[in-house]
């Protein structure tokens, strides 16, 4: 294992790797997509170490056969450091990994709630000229008018269901589930929450898009989640996903569930990437939603 400083990783932004305008692969600009935390795919605890030099907490990397969620396989856990009434799902971004969300989760954390951060399959992706990359569905564009790969949010969606199938099974109710993402990760979250037949604690979508758009509201008929409270948040300066297509994005969420029940926030500057004030209030959110039983 490496020493402590390859562990004290402050990350103020995390950037999904999407494509610039000339076709090539780009991250956004306030930080770097981080590679691998060493060890994590061994299956072995990684250590975290704060500021001080102490070990603070284990992340788990869930290695082993789960055949009814096969995304826990190789998914980073954050565990709790007591006993868990609660659990985040947190999806990354397009050729991102779970290890950096991890991370950030770990700097948010609650003591109470384990958090799950999968993995996305690796898949050619049309957007990035068919590189393979982690990637939870198939890009063929950016815009709300791009054509969208419906086989595959719909099977993303359901592996993600699986997830939280398996949290129910094994005692954590799905009212104390919430599910969160950022890119390509927040656009899954909100497409699986609003297509789910289990209520969901509430919904944190990060710099992203409503997936099949125009097949709302009538692809939420059957959803238990048309009250559940949903966090979105997005950068002024985006220019991957445009702050008009986040806003856009609100509205439509408004004609699906509550609309009181929408709260969409705005961060002057930010580009394709989070930020210090942006992760205070997704913990706020998620202890709002999520409190101590």
């Amino acid at each position: 294992m490496k020493g402590k400083n390859d562990f004290r990783r402050k990350r103020c932004a995390r950037a999904s790797a999407v494509t610039s305008l000339k076709g090539k692969p780009a991250t956004g600009p306030a930080c770097r997509v981080a590679p691998p935390l060493p060890g994590a795919s061994t299956g072995s605890s990684v250590v975290i170490w704060d500021r001080s030099g102490e070990k603070t907490h284990p992340l788990q990397c869930m290695c082993g056969n789960n055949m009814s969620a096969p995304l826990l396989a190789e998914a980073v856990t954050v565990s709790g450091m007591e006993k868990e009434t609660a659990a985040v799902i947190f999806l990354h971004g397009l050729g991102d990994t779970g290890h950096g969300w991890a991370d950030a989760m770990t700097a948010i954390r609650l003591p109470y709630i384990k958090y799950i951060c999968p993995h996305a399959p690796r898949i050619p992706v049309t957007l990035n000229m068919k590189m393979t990359m982690p990637s939870w569905f198939d890009l063929m564009g950016l815009s709300p008018d791009s054509p969208e790969d419906e086989g595959g949010i719909k099977r993303a969606a359901e592996n993600i269901k699986a997830i939280i199938d398996h949290e129910v099974k094994n005692g954590i109710p799905a009212n104390r589930v919430l599910l969160g993402g950022f890119s390509q990760g927040g656009a899954l979250s909100l497409y699986t929450a609003l297509t789910c037949q289990q209520q969901l604690a509430g919904v944190v979508a990060l710099s992203c898009w409503l997936p099949l758009h125009k097949t709302f509201p009538q692809a939420a008929s059957g959803s238990a989640n048309k009250e559940t409270p949903i966090l979105q948040c997005h950068g002024e300066m985006d220019p991957m996903i445009p702050v008009q297509f986040g806003a856009m994005t609100a509205e439509k969420l408004k004609t699906i569930v509550s609309p009181q029940k929408i709260t969409f926030r705005t961060y002057p500057g930010l580009m394709h990437s989070s930020c210090p004030q942006e992760m205070s209030a997704v913990k706020e959110f998620i202890e709002k939603q999520l409190p101590r039983i």
